[in-house]
Order: C-alpha cells, then sequence, then structure tokens
C-alpha cells in the first residue's frame, strides 16, 4: 500500500501516530506526480497566514481588546524604522528608539524593577496577538509570588530582539524579557519567542541572552512558557548574568534577532 493510495482516515496505526506527532506535512499523499488539492489548498492558506504576519502592522486597538488595554495601561513605542519595509530590510533600525519613545517610556516606566516584560511585534503579529495575553498574568503573579517588582509592560512597533540593550540602558532593570513573534512558517503563524537579559547594556550582543521559543499551542504551552521564563529569570538573578554564562540547565533554547 502507498501514500497516494490511502483514503483519508483510513491510514495504518503507525502513520497516524506519526502524523499527530508533528505539524509538518508527511505522509500527505499525492495525486499523480502533484500534492492533493486538499493539500495544495493547507499549503497556500499557511502562505498567506505567515505573509500577513509579517506584513501586518501593530495596532494596539485592534490586535487586543479594551479591557487588557485598561488592565495593562499598555502602550505603543516605535524604533527608529519609519515603516514596515524599513523594519525589514534594514534590522539594524529595529533595534534603537526614537527619542520621543525613549522619553516616553523613561517617564512611564518606574526604574530599577526586577522584572521588566516587554512586547515587541517582530515578525509576526498574529503570534503577539495569540499568545502575549495568555503570557502576562503568570508572569505578573509569578512575579509577586517571588516578592519580585514587576515594571510597566509596554509594546514596540517595528522591534527587534537588539532593542533589549536600549531597555537596559534607559531603565535599570534586573532581567527584561521581550515577548516577541517570531518569523512564521507554514506550520505555524502564531509562534512567540521570550528572550531574556541580565541588565542588559549597549555592550551586549547575542551572547548575553537566552530565549525560550516556539511558544504556542502545539509548541511550548503559554502556561508551560511562563513557568520556564520565571524559572530561567530567576537563575539569572541568583548568578547575576545571562547568556552563555549562565549555568547549563538555564540555557534553554538558542537563537538570535
Amino acid at each position: 500500500m502507498t501514500a497516494d493510495s490511502i483514503v483519508l482516515g483510513d491510514w495504518p496505526e503507525i502513520v497516524r501516530k506519526i502524523r499527530a506527532r508533528t505539524p509538518a506535512r508527511l505522509l500527505s499523499g499525492r495525486a499523480g506526480a502533484a500534492y492533493r488539492t486538499e493539500t495544495q489548498l493547507d499549503l497556500r492558506d499557511a502562505h498567506a497566514a505567515a505573509r500577513d504576519a509579517v506584513r501586518t502592522e501593530l495596532d494596539l486597538e485592534q490586535q487586543f481588546d479594551a479591557e487588557f488595554l485598561r488592565r495593562w495601561e499598555l502602550f505603543e513605542v516605535h524604533t527608529a524604522a519609519n515603516s514596515k519595509d524599513e523594519y525589514l530590510l534594514n534590522p539594524g533600525l529595529g533595534r534603537s528608539f526614537l527619542e520621543a519613545s525613549s522619553k516616553e517610556i523613561v517617564r512611564r516606566c518606574p526604574a530599577r524593577c526586577d522584572l521588566q516584560i516587554v512586547v515587541g511585534d517582530g515578525l509576526s503579529v498574529t503570534a503577539v496577538r495569540a499568545q502575549v495575553p495568555k503570557l502576562l498574568d503568570p508572569l505578573q503573579q509569578g512575579a509577586q509570588s517571588r516578592n519580585w517588582s514587576f515594571g510597566q509592560v509596554f509594546a514596540i512597533r517595528h522591534c527587534r530582539v537588539g532593542i533589549l540593550n536600549e531597555i537596559g540602558e534607559l531603565l535599570s532593570p534586573s532581567v527584561v524579557v521581550l515577548l516577541i513573534g517570531e518569523r512564521p512558517g507554514l506550520a505555524t503563524a502564531e509562534s512567540l519567542s521570550a528572550y531574556l537579559a541580565y541588565r542588559p547594556d549597549r555592550s551586549h550582543t547575542d551572547a548575553h541572552r537566552n530565549v525560550i521559543s516556539n511558544i504556542h499551542a502545539r509548541g511550548a504551552p503559554p502556561a508551560d512558557a511562563a513557568r520556564r521564563i520565571l524559572q530561567l529569570a530567576s537563575q539569572m538573578m541568583t548568578e547575576k548574568h545571562s547568556g552563555t554564562l549562565l549555568g547549563a540547565s538555564g540555557t534553554l533554547e538558542g537563537g538570535t534577532g
């Protein structure tokens, strides 16, 4: 029996188990030399979702409901990238704030907090919309249970991971957590990453950061991700460093930005 001769629902048990364990399009069958129509349509839908995730502009009132914005007093600031195209073509612009945004952050956010949470659009506003509301509550509750001071959350439009350094320079928190949309693929456009750094400053590189990636329903569920973020932040505060200097048990994932 070959893959192209099996009707959906008639897969052997071993094939069903394999397909259930991964979002990858394995053993999807074919119609002659091509994918089946259902598979082709699914691929086109996933590709469109990925493009939309990248091209959509962050707009807090569109991505989040009014109650969420009121509760967290969430406000938006901007990097030096003036447009989505400029942001995509010149990544360096997403690693520094406009002067007005720097002033707004200093005005509205308390300095020297233990845990500072920041939301960045990155390469998937879809991921930000889907995952961030599920993460903020457990992160705040976890900080409170550890007697950590919790900073004012804010959102960054046209954001790259390197912005962590400027946040550290402006607010001097112990640990900064940047929740940022990952580059979407054909498996999901809703995957978020959490980048963490201990007392980041302008001298820091990727080697000073740690990341928990693939935060979504079929990856690291938000509740589990929040627990891991808090554990990693705690380890950073104890060891007083982050990135490659952190103990091996604390380096959960890898990545750059």
